[in-house]
This record gives structure tokens, C-alpha cells and sequence, in this order.
């Protein structure tokens, strides 16, 4: 496991949830509070940097795909 790149990514996309929720939470969305929720939680069950992105990046754009 490459420690830093996990560790960076991490924190990427933690800070990405916090602003979904906050934003999700503001605006009464539920899917940016569940989106960013899944984002600030899931870095603690995956263990290896490819899946953390390939996980992130979902996360990160179903709002925007299921926006309409």
C-alpha cells in the first residue's frame, strides 16, 4: 500500500465530503448529504490507493449525473 498517495486522497476527498454535506445540508438535498457523508467515511474501510479513486470518483460525480 503506498502510504502517502492513500493518505492524500484521503484527505481529498474527505474535504470534498465536508462540503457536499455542509452544501447538501443547506440546501435540504439528500443526495449531496448522503454523497458527502460516503465521502468522508469510506477512505476508512479501503485499503489501497486504485479503488479509493475509483470509489471517490463516483461519489463525486452522482450528484452531477443525477442532478435532473
Amino acid at each position: 500500500m503506498d502510504t502517502t498517495a492513500w493518505l492524500l486522497w484521503g484527505v481529498v476527498f474527505g474535504s470534498i465530503g465536508l462540503g457536499y454535506f455542509l452544501y447538501g445540508k443547506k440546501q435540504g438535498r439528500a443526495l449531496l448529504l448522503v454523497c458527502g457523508i460516503g465521502l468522508m467515511v469510506y477512505p476508512y474501510f479501503v485499503a489501497s490507493t486504485l479503488p479509493m479513486l475509483a470509489i471517490g470518483a463516483v461519489l463525486v460525480a452522482l450528484p452531477w449525473v443525477l442532478r435532473r
